[in-house]
């Protein structure tokens, strides 16, 4: 039987620049990590420890307290910004003014 967080179909991911710029500022050790999960969401369609916030927003989380903010339109995901839990509220405000 199939999971309902797993999906049959390949994910497209887009980042903003606000996204981009995010994690570019992250150490390398962080962006491989981040960047191994957005394969595992892309390839299987797994999404691991994240929230439905409501409104069309999502949240990816982390142990560590980093959060990634996205939008999904079918199989398209669209990373908006990344911040840590220390932030969660004014990022949260953020990406949902990015969403209108």
């Amino acid at each position: 039987m199939q999971r309902p967080d797993i999906m049959d179909i390949m994910m497209e991911i887009r980042k903003t620049l606000d996204y981009d710029l995010w994690f570019q500022s992250l150490a390398v050790r962080t962006q491989l990590q981040i960047t191994a999960r957005l394969e595992r969401i892309q390839h299987a369609g797994h999404f691991g420890d994240s929230k439905n916030l409501g409104e069309q927003l999502f949240e990816l989380r982390w142990k560590n307290g980093y959060r990634i903010y996205f939008c999904r339109q079918e199989n398209i995901i669209i990373l908006l910004l990344g911040g840590s839990k220390h932030e969660q509220q004014k990022d949260i405000k953020k990406a949902r003014n990015m969403l209108r």
